[in-house]
């Protein structure tokens, strides 16, 4: 049976630590052999739950284990003969050695390689749940979404290549050797791997983790619109930090804006479920807190389950083409006003609006038209050139 996974991710300093090790808690109390996995450069996760942790799964409490991934591991796993290969031939080239290391690792790699060891606990049959806590960014997983290029490759430019290089490498050394083309073929496997367990929506979702304030909640739509335009599932959204009504006149205003914030996020992400944890009064760590926040934030749900089985925007994305598609349920067509600002698409219905941020893929595509049927819009756009035109009006009946 696969293991049920969550992958919590949100802007640096919301809270997504102490939410991914307290939804790991309360699913091992439950009964559920888990893992809570921390994929973040800056680990936090040992200290969260009060517990020295390492690079191997660690047992902390009755059927839960903890990691915090090594990247420097997982680095020299998964890319130490490209790394050797590159280092030497920038020195050949005149780059300092220690300069030529850090150059000979792409950006984000470590946090890419870090998630890869998710694979092997999918695959091990050890956990019947996977919490893992990833860097603040979604950046990550938008680099394990290429598995058609990455099939291109291992299909049609490595079996011609990697011949084309064992015929010269005699006279050039500088030319890869087999260790480095391995590398870089198990790399890719590993990315058309990680790709079909992410994109699993049976078991396997991302939540997002805010803070109610306008600064994050722009980047977590943001994220949103990543996410669906790479096919993963997002089922839920969670707002910590809100202060109890409780607060006193000091935080009143904050208490008012929040709670704008909080309406807005909830019409917004719907039918995406937006869970809330209180500003609690002492610092998040150790397990009696950690399951005080659980207590709270999983009252009305059940932590494991899927809170929400389809993505609420989904965009497809052609040659020359693309179409995003927005459930709108209960909506009628007469009701629904659509416009395009830069990279954000503004939908008005009614008296409610969601300002939804395009990814920059888009940035070379205007809109073309726009449809409304079967409790969905659909706003097509064409890859051109120009500045952006208004989007047509709807079409199709109510």
């Amino acid at each position: 049976m696969l293991p049920r996974t969550i992958l919590y991710t949100g802007k640096g300093g919301v809270g997504k630590t102490s939410v991914a090790a307290a939804t790991a808690r309360r699913l091992a109390a439950d009964g559920r052999r888990t893992l809570v996995l921390s994929t973040d450069p800056a680990h936090s996760l040992g200290d969260v739950l009060g517990e020295p942790l390492g690079p191997q799964p660690t047992k902390i409490a009755t059927r839960l284990w903890a990691q915090q991934v090594s990247a420097q591991t997982e680095l020299e796993q998964h890319w130490g003969a490209v790394q050797g290969w590159l280092g030497d031939l920038l020195v050949r080239r005149g780059i300092n050695r220690i300069s030529a290391a850090e150059l000979s690792v792409p950006p984000g790699a470590d946090e890419l390689f870090s998630l890869l060891e998710l694979r092997r606990h999918h695959d091990s049959g050890a956990y019947d749940a996977i919490v893992v806590d990833c860097a603040p960014t979604a950046d990550t997983l938008r680099l394990l979404s290429f598995p058609d290029v990455a099939r291109w490759w291992l299909e049609k430019v490595f079996p011609q290549r990697s011949a084309q290089i064992a015929a010269a490498r005699p006279f050039a050394k500088a030319l890869p050797d087999e260790a480095v083309l391995g590398d870089v073929q198990r790399l890719l496997r590993n990315l058309i791997a990680m790709n079909e367990i992410l994109r699993d929506h049976e078991h396997v979702s991302v939540r997002l983790v805010a803070t109610p304030d306008r600064i994050a909640l722009h980047e977590t739509r943001r994220t949103a619109t990543y996410l669906s335009l790479y096919g993963f599932l997002t089922d839920a959204v969670i707002l910590n930090r809100v202060f109890p009504a409780e607060s006193g006149d000091y935080f009143a205003g904050w208490r008012a804006s929040q709670l704008e914030c909080i309406t807005e996020t909830t019409a917004d992400f719907a039918p995406v479920p937006v869970l809330q944890a209180p500003f609690l009064p002492e610092e998040i760590n150790g397990p009696k807190r950690l399951d005080a926040l659980a207590q709270t934030l999983f009252a009305n749900v059940e932590p494991g389950a899927l809170l929400h089985a389809r993505p609420a925007d989904e965009l497809s994305m052609g040659a020359r083409e693309a179409e995003l598609r927005i459930e709108l349920p209960f909506a009628r067509k007469g009701e629904i006003d659509v416009k395009q600002s830069g990279l954000d698409l503004i939908v008005r219905v009614e008296g409610y609006k969601r300002t939804i941020a395009l990814p920059p893929a888009l940035a070379d595509y205007r809109p073309a038209g726009a449809r409304f049927d079967d409790g969905a819009l659909r706003v097509s756009f064409d890859r051109e050139t120009g500045d952006p035109a208004p989007v047509p009006a709807l079409t199709a009946d109510e």
